[in-house]
């Protein structure tokens, strides 16, 4: 990049120069310029304003767990399609960028950095385990092993898989319809997960045997994502998704009772 760029080429970088996304001699190049040009520096002045007042008033959304899986899952598509390009314009490197960006905010609305545990026996790195389990689960081909709405096709699939055979209750008649099950890997062991749905939102429900008096129901919340966990009959049970707390809390209690009499 020339030293004595113009003003037109400064102002197809300074995006990137705002964001500092530019190689050093890109980035010195337009320092140069915009310190010897009045109206460039205006421009840079008047984009750093705006900048800032978007971001004040930006208004977060939650997306659902199937739409992230969605855009994952099309994004993978489209990255295996992609071939690689010797050299890019200014202006496709902003539309990459912008692409990338948006894909980074899906990711980082799902991830678990900060544990927030209300109620009794919910430890926190068994939550973070659940947490991750269900986060990796809407990668493209991740969510289940069996694919099944019918209790007695999935229950009967974890035989011989894993040391407890979860319970599977039908659910659809409460509008929680049974998605099918998978094993998964969670507090150092394989465990059982078998997942529901309700309207755009996943449900998954974990269950391994663990040793100790039954434990009532704890609840955690993580970036949006609420969990809870209880013990019945020497059997663990963790219920994590995105939907709205009162309608997983019912969900729950739908599941724990029909486990309690399940094992009666």
């Amino acid at each position: 990049m020339r030293a004595d760029m113009s003003c037109t080429d400064c102002r197809e970088l300074l995006d990137a120069y705002h964001d500092g996304e530019l190689m050093p001699e890109e980035l010195a190049a337009v320092r140069d310029h915009t310190a010897g040009c009045a109206e460039c520096t205006e421009a840079l002045e008047s984009l750093t304003t705006m900048s800032r007042l978007l971001e004040e008033g930006l208004v977060r959304y939650s997306a659902p767990d199937v739409l992230k899986a969605r855009i994952r899952s099309a994004l993978s598509r489209d990255a295996a399609l992609d071939e690689p390009e010797p050299r890019r314009s200014a202006t496709v490197s902003r539309w990459t960028r912008m692409v990338a960006a948006g894909l980074g905010i899906a990711i980082a609305s799902s991830a678990a950095t900060v544990l927030v545990t209300s109620g009794r026996g919910a430890t926190q790195p068994v939550a973070g385990d659940v947490l991750a389990s269900h986060v990796r689960s809407l990668m493209p081909g991740h969510l289940v092993d069996v694919a099944s709405t019918n209790q007695h096709n999935v229950k009967p699939w974890f035989n011989g898989r894993v040391d407890l055979s979860p319970t599977v209750p039908d659910l659809d008649s409460a509008a929680f319809p049974l998605v099918g099950g998978r094993l998964d890997y969670v507090a150092g062991r394989r465990v059982a997960a078998v997942v529901y749905g309700r309207r755009q939102h996943l449900i998954n429900v974990y269950s391994w045997p663990e040793a100790g008096a039954d434990r009532a129901t704890s609840s955690t919340t993580v970036q949006g994502y609420h969990l809870m966990n209880w013990r019945v009959a020497g059997v663990e049970s963790w219920v994590v998704s995105d939907l709205n707390a009162s309608e997983l809390a019912d969900f729950a209690e739908r599941y724990r009772r029909a486990a309690s009499n399940a094992v009666r």
